[in-house]
């Protein structure tokens, strides 16, 4: 009887909640595999239903439930009070769960950068700039250990080079290319990374550059900002990063030597300055039974897993 509980079964609706808040018109891509959407609220909610005619066959369950916009507390406390199944887990809220807790992760796909605005035309604040930044106090405290510190677009688990990207600070040398600077602002429209655009804006005061964190990113002159790797191919993934960070397309290339090649171009303007690469990681909530349901690549397969008790 003991062996029962864990044998797959039909039914049942899963409940996810995420805290992106996309209002488009067409939903983003939530589900690839085994279910089709039936309804779409945006910004708030998507709906999906199994799909009876899946190449793989039908899922267990009956339907898949996404609730958006919802920060990282709220889905933490949902999960602890058992009204969501499934919940996006920050560093904060990684560290308060309870012991046993299942959690899925993906691979470091989640590229968090600064990315300065086209008109801004000293090099010598951005290089200064990455320069002063301490990664490793950033990874420590204000992420917990979670991902990786990089000065690489392209993820380490994908591209194979990422370490040799440097990523020390070095205020001195920042110091002697901030001087006499102007003052700049760093935009960061996300209030879970407010606390790191702080730490930053922190670390540019220690190398003499007086950067003032905001809020509103259309005029600031540095932006924190955070773009997913959406391939494995080392080639597409750092030509999709440098498509979304607004670089010029790199060189092709077909061998770890000249993607490196390729993507050290890309950098040496310091335009774009990789700090950590980030994986996706969710807490479970104990009726979701099956394999993980995220791949390395953070995109969601739920057509194999199955609620305990197919709760309606």
């Amino acid at each position: 009887m003991a062996g029962a509980a864990t044998r797959p079964q039909y039914g049942g609706t899963l409940r996810v909640e995420v805290r992106q808040n996309a209002e488009t018109p067409d939903p983003p891509p939530f589900l690839t595999q085994g279910f089709t959407i039936v309804r779409w609220e945006a910004g708030r909610r998507a709906v999906y239903e199994a799909d009876e005619n899946a190449p793989g066959g039908r899922p267990y369950l009956d339907g898949v439930e996404i609730t958006l916009g919802r920060s990282p507390r709220d889905q933490s406390n949902d999960l602890e009070l058992g009204r969501a199944d499934v919940v996006e887990l920050g560093p904060a809220e990684l560290r308060r769960q309870t012991a046993g807790r299942k959690t899925w992760s993906s691979s470091p796909v989640r590229v968090l950068a600064l990315v300065f605005a086209a008109r801004f035309d000293d090099a010598r604040i951005r290089e200064a700039l990455a320069l002063a930044v301490d990664r490793s106090a950033i990874h420590a405290v204000l992420l917990q250990r979670q991902g990786e510190i990089s000065g690489a677009l392209v993820p380490q688990w994908i591209s194979g080079y990422a370490f040799l990207f440097p990523t020390a600070a070095d205020l001195r040398r920042a110091g002697t290319l901030a001087a006499g600077a102007r003052p700049i602002t760093l935009g960061v429209s996300d209030p879970a990374m407010r606390a790191i655009a702080e730490r930053i804006a922190l670390n540019a005061r220690d190398a003499g550059l007086r950067v003032s964190v905001n809020a509103q990113t259309e005029n600031a002159e540095v932006r924190l900002v955070e773009v997913r790797a959406t391939s494995a191919d080392p080639w597409r993934a750092l030509a999709g990063l440098a498509a979304s960070f607004g670089l010029p397309e790199p060189a092709h290339c077909d061998s770890p030597e000249t993607c490196y090649a390729a993507e050290r171009a890309s950098l040496e303007s310091f335009r774009v300055i990789p700090l950590i690469h980030l994986p996706d990681v969710f807490g479970v909530g104990p009726a979701v039974k099956g394999p993980a349901g995220v791949t390395p690549l953070g995109e969601w397969r739920f057509e194999n897993l199955w609620l305990e008790g197919g709760r309606p």
